[in-house]
């Protein structure tokens, strides 16, 4: 059994009560990632793999920004894919795959979307997944990659005190660049993201984090990188 067919059904429920302190609610963060991926990316036809899709609230989401783009998402999780199919994403297809082999030909996709799956990998993996996302990207193509940064000290906690994460290893934004460096991957740029908690009398002070995205102390990390 993969380890999240025992939180498929209740995983939205169970983030929320560990982020019950920083006075956001889990779909927040699904819908920053869009608003930084719209920032590269238009809505203008093209086809995407979302690697480790989860429960289908990203491609829920990614359909609200990107109803042009034809999605195909992948999770090790089979009770995840069951629950992202009840979701309304009518330009995803979601499938099972093994977490080893990507189940598409080469060059597949003009872009790559990975949130959050790689602190659940086991470290010996990680170049292989990556290879395998390399090998189905298009020469030109983007992919796109959200991580949790170690150094932030709520980042730290989250993790920690989480249900779904016991088994997980928060991984340093240096880590990726040394494999996007080795497989031959043109980074195009590191942003930091979610530096403030969502409690009221902050609100006011986040449209500034912008232009904090350069700083390595926000709660997770976006890169974006090119294949030669």
């Amino acid at each position: 059994m993969a380890e999240f067919d025992q939180y498929a059904k209740d995983y939205r429920q169970l983030h929320n009560e560990n982020l019950k302190f920083t006075g956001f609610d889990s779909l927040h963060f699904v819908d920053v990632k869009m608003q930084w991926l719209a920032k590269y990316e238009p809505n203008k036809p093209l086809r995407l793999l979302d690697l480790g899709c989860g429960d289908g609230y990203t491609a829920e989401y990614m359909f609200r920004y990107f109803p042009l783009w034809k999605i195909e998402a992948i999770e090790v999780s089979q009770e995840s894919i069951d629950v992202a199919k009840l979701k309304h994403a009518p330009n995803t297809n979601f499938q099972w795959f093994d977490g080893r082999q990507v189940p598409f030909e080469d060059e597949s996709f003009d872009a790559i979307f990975i949130a959050c799956i790689f602190h659940h990998v086991p470290l010996n993996q990680h170049e292989a997944l990556m290879n395998e996302a390399k090998r189905v990207l298009k020469k030109g193509g983007r992919l796109y990659l959200f991580e949790h940064n170690p150094f932030n000290p709520g980042t730290q906690y989250l993790v920690k005190t989480c249900t779904f994460d016991g088994n997980a290893h928060l991984l340093t934004a240096s880590h990726f660049k040394k494999i996007f460096k080795k497989q031959g991957f043109t980074i195009s740029f590191i942003n930091y993201v979610v530096f403030l908690p969502g409690w009221k009398w902050l609100k006011i002070l986040h449209p500034l984090e912008k232009y904090l995205s350069w700083l390595p102390l926000g709660g997770q990390y976006f890169f974006g990188v090119t294949k030669k």
